[in-house]
């Protein structure tokens, strides 16, 4: 496996060389015009009052949600207040929805991405490769990693809460051990990989990164 590594970052750990983001076919157009963006700026981006925006983004979405101009943003199903309310440390579900709304998401393993694609339902979707070391170039300091599946609360939950996602340098230096000081979890071994890798916010020249694009019917 290729890894990146990030400058001047102690006892580096592997990332892979590509991750993985896949796109309902109907929000392509949006995502050429303006790039990759969280939930949140995608609610912003179609006009939605800040009322409307919260009332959304702190509430699990239990089916495929228009917005404007045929632009989209995915269930969470897999993802009932009453699962994370077993596993969340720290948050509320809405919270947890609200933090999961702000950010965008990459796969750092196709596997995964690919289990996620049969999961959409058979709906079109475009699978987007992009090149890990020109992203984080730019992104670094908005990156977390995860490492779980944070869209999932289903059977048998990992706790979880905002030290889920640690911040990408602090990774790089210490490993998982930032999540093990917040949360009532072991330390998970360096040689535990990233699940996700994620940019709060938006990736607005994310065109300029993507390696792949695949349109997948």
């Amino acid at each position: 496996m290729k890894v990146v590594t990030m400058p001047d970052a102690p006892r580096l750990l592997p990332l892979p060389s590509q991750v993985y983001h896949l796109v309902e076919e109907p929000n392509w157009p949006s995502v050429q015009r303006h790039g990759l963006l969280s939930a949140r700026e995608l609610m912003r981006l179609a006009g939605l009052s800040p009322t409307a925006r919260r009332r959304l983004s702190h509430a699990q979405r239990r089916a495929l949600t228009p917005l404007a101009d045929q632009v989209t943003i995915r269930d969470q199903l897999p993802m009932p207040a009453g699962a994370l309310q077993r596993c969340l440390v720290g948050m509320t579900p809405a919270q947890w929805y609200d933090l999961l709304n702000g950010m965008v998401f990459f796969w750092c393993d196709r596997a995964r991405m690919e289990r996620m694609l049969g999961a959409c339902g058979g709906r079109p979707q475009v699978l987007l490769t992009l090149d890990t070391a020109a992203l984080l170039a730019r992104h670094a300091a908005a990156a977390f990693v995860t490492p779980f599946n944070t869209g999932n609360a289903r059977r048998r939950p990992a706790v979880r809460g905002r030290a889920t996602f640690v911040p990408l340098a602090t990774w790089l230096a210490s490993g998982w051990r930032a999540e093990a000081e917040a949360l009532p979890v072991r330390e998970r071994s360096r040689r535990h990989a990233p699940v996700e890798l994620t940019v709060a916010g938006a990736v607005r020249d994310a065109g300029e990164f993507i390696v792949g694009v695949e349109h997948i019917e």
